[in-house]
């Protein structure tokens, strides 16, 4: 997956057909105070993006 964190939470909220689960999941990534995510964080990012066809 390319780009930043916040560019990729920001292509993934403008999808509006986003369930809740990944909306609170992007909104708690957001809300991280660091500019990088853990291993786990990434892996749940992906997975929202490939779940959404945005990761390409």
């Amino acid at each position: 997956m390319t780009g930043s964190k916040s560019d990729r939470i920001s292509r993934l909220r403008e999808n509006e057909n986003l369930e809740d689960a990944p909306t609170a999941m992007l909104k708690y990534l957001g809300e991280v105070k660091r500019p990088y995510l853990t291993a786990v964080e990434e892996k749940l990012l992906g997975l929202i993006e490939r779940e959404y066809r945005l990761g390409d």
